[in-house]
């Protein structure tokens, strides 16, 4: 049976570079679902790894459109 790409970490220890990763990434506005998949975890160990790491998923409003000067 063949593991589809985007679980192939599910179920495995996080190592110190993919949290950081992880962190990196949240303070990016990157998706829940595409962190995800650079990562090769589930939508669910994102999250959880997330909120253990106190790291925030929402997303801020940093869009470079409607801005004032």
């Amino acid at each position: 049976m063949n593991t589809p790409k985007y679980i192939r970490n599910a179920g495995k220890p996080w190592s110190p570079q993919e949290e950081k990763k992880l962190t990196k990434l949240a303070r990016e506005n990157t998706p829940t679902r595409v962190i995800g998949l650079k990562l090769g975890r589930p939508v669910g160990g994102v999250r959880g790894k997330a909120q253990e790491l106190e790291v925030s998923l929402r997303p801020t409003n940093q869009s470079s459109y409607n801005r004032r000067k």
